[in-house]
């Protein structure tokens, strides 16, 4: 299956659902299709598969988004039968509070979680995640790669799955030279949530002469093909697959015919490499991320040649990622599964490839908040694009309103279905995104952005004080795309516009503080064991599965583990005294 490189998308979106909704007047309703008199889109399909594709650290550089450079054949044939939205912003350029603005529908500022080490349900821990929604309403919910931030203290959410999830190591490589030689690089361990003091960095870039699959993307391609395969035979129960691929974060890794692609000579470096003039001295940063990898200064500038080692390797990344995304698509096409299968490509935030002096993301620059949504759904427009505004948190009730599943109450966003119907109708007239820094004399701030059509307003204080005291900054995006200067000052009038936007939103919650330390064992009641099995068995048959067991466990990644110890008799379940006598022994 490998050997087929090139996707092709030439499906439409109609016959099988029809024929699966209503036979008796099928043919009534391809001809409504064919003339683009579409139904609801909430309408459009009982029960619909969900297929969510998030993609780490992709900005909107693709042929589908108009770059002339990038090879992204795959993005942009799903694009080719997607609503693609050329205006839409993460809520927070770094990986964690992006990915909780997905999942969880809220806000970092209203989870008061902008680090990657803080897990969402210290803030939430009766939050009902968006697979976690679909899960109580019938359908299987698997998760594949990176969906939520795993590492840096934080860990997976096995109340939001079915089954356990499947890993895929966002920092890997194929060449020795690359790794430690002896143990783990630094980002590994992060990644792994085991110290990285005193460990040695990794390679930044790697090109091998290796098979797709040697890397984790190519890996989790081909079980994300096992994984629809399994889901054909399973015609009575939908599925939520979300499928997260690694590339293209650091380390740019690819295999060497990924790189080839490229002339490394063409590539243009940042036509701005320093910061708007006028800006807050706090507002940039200089690419911490990159430097915790082999060959990259410490500090100060990259040189040339460097930069453009790191461009290709980022378009290498992209390409290889593209062509892992094909062979999925492939197979949802050839199971005859698309008809009737909502996609959604989704980037968790943009990333500086040098402009400003930056790289990485961690800004709230438009290089860094810019994402690529694409979103193919029974009952659609297919190959539309729209203007319309749209952030991280509007996903969420989407994918609802298109499931027909009721979404919880107190959500941050707002459904664009009805753009997805007909492109030319607008969300909302701004979208709203935040990054927190350290301010003079080390004080703590949140900057808020207000992003129009036209405009970013960023406003930055410590959270509760008063506006007075805030630093602004003001990009004008149609006279200075390039964001060159900051017009805060010169143009108050479009200031008090936005800052009036600002003020319809409540103020940040701040940072949540480390969890208080637990109590030594010795101190700890004993469980009652009986109370946690009645607890855990949702269904009351008397008997725990393994996704039950496996349900809210504090170390999900070692849970998994503990169900055979517990299951004495080999038959895949736990009976009540399994549970209670086997949990004298061993930590659950």
């Amino acid at each position: 299956m490998r050997d087929f490189k090139v996707a092709t998308f030439a499906r439409t979106w109609v016959g099988g659902r029809i024929a699966h909704v209503l036979a008796n007047v099928a043919t009534v309703l391809l001809s409504a299709w064919t003339t683009l008199i579409a139904p609801d889109v909430s309408l459009a399909a009982e029960k619909p598969n969900v297929l969510l594709i998030c993609v780490d650290d992709l900005k909107p550089i693709l042929g589908c988004y108009g770059d002339k450079t990038v090879k992204s054949p795959d993005i942009d044939r799903l694009a080719a039968r997607s609503v693609l939205f050329e205006r839409a912003y993460c809520n927070q350029a770094v990986c964690s509070p992006s990915r909780n603005s997905l999942l969880v529908g809220l806000r970092p500022q209203t989870l008061g979680i902008y680090d990657l080490g803080t897990n969402f349900r210290r803030s939430r821990p009766d939050a009902a995640t968006l697979p976690q929604v679909f899960k109580q309403h019938g359908w299987r919910t698997e998760a594949l790669g990176k969906i939520f931030h795993v590492g840096h203290g934080n860990t997976e959410d096995p109340a939001s799955w079915s089954v356990p999830h499947w890993k895929a190591n966002v920092v890997a490589y194929a060449l020795p030279e690359s790794k430690a030689k002896v143990g783990l690089t630094r980002e590994e361990a992060l990644f792994a949530n085991k110290p990285a003091k005193d460990l040695p960095r990794g390679a930044a870039y790697e090109a091998a002469n290796v098979p797709d699959n040697t890397y984790p993307d190519g890996a989790l391609a081909d079980e994300a093909i096992r994984r629809l395969q399994t889901a054909k035979q399973k015609s009575d129960e939908p599925f939520f697959l979300a499928v997260g691929f690694v590339k293209p974060h650091l380390p740019f890794v690819a295999p060497k015919k990924y790189w080839d692609l490229y002339d490394r000579s063409e590539f243009k470096l940042a036509e701005v490499r320093t910061p708007p003039t006028g800006a807050p001295s706090y507002a940039p940063q200089f690419g911490g991320e990159l430097r915790q990898y082999s060959g990259i200064p410490e500090s100060g500038p990259l040189a040339d040649d460097l930069q453009r080692a790191l461009i290709h390797g980022y378009h290498a990344a992209t390409s290889y990622m593209d062509a892992q995304l094909g062979l999925v698509m492939n197979e949802l096409d050839r199971l005859g599964l698309a008809q009737n299968t909502i996609v959604v490509l989704w980037g968790d935030h943009g990333w500086h490839l040098g402009d400003h002096g930056i790289w990485c993301k961690h800004t709230n620059y438009e290089q860094a908040t810019r994402i690529p949504l694409l979103v193919a759904a029974p009952g659609a427009k297919v190959g539309a694009r729209t203007t319309a505004l749209a952030e991280t948190v509007d996903i969420y009730p989407t994918l609802c309103e298109l499931a027909g599943v009721p979404a919880p109450s107190g959500l941050d966003g707002r459904s664009f279905a009805a753009t997805l119907r007909d492109s030319a109708v607008p969300t909302k007239d701004h979208t709203i995104h935040v990054y927190p820094r350290t301010g003079p004399n080390k004080t703590p701030l949140v900057g808020r952005a207000i992003r129009t059509a036209r405009h970013r307003l960023v406003e930055w204080k410590k959270i509760g004080a008063s506006a007075e005291s805030a630093e602004l900054e003001l990009y004008d995006y149609e006279a200075d795309p390039f964001e060159t200067k900051n017009l805060a000052t010169e143009q108050p009038s479009i200031v008090a516009e936005l800052r009036a936007l600002l003020a319809r939103h409540p103020e940040a919650k701040p940072q949540l503080t480390a969890a208080p330390a637990t109590q030594p064992a010795k101190d700890k009641p004993k469980p009652n064991r009986n109370a946690l099995f009645d607890s855990k068995d949702k269904n009351k048959d008397g008997k725990l599965m393994r996704v039950e067991f496996l349900a809210n466990q504090p170390d999900p990644d070692e849970a998994p583990k503990r169900f055979p110890q517990f299951d004495s008799n080999n038959d895949g379940v736990l009976s009540r005294e399994e549970f209670v006598s086997s949990g004298s022994k061993n930590k659950e």
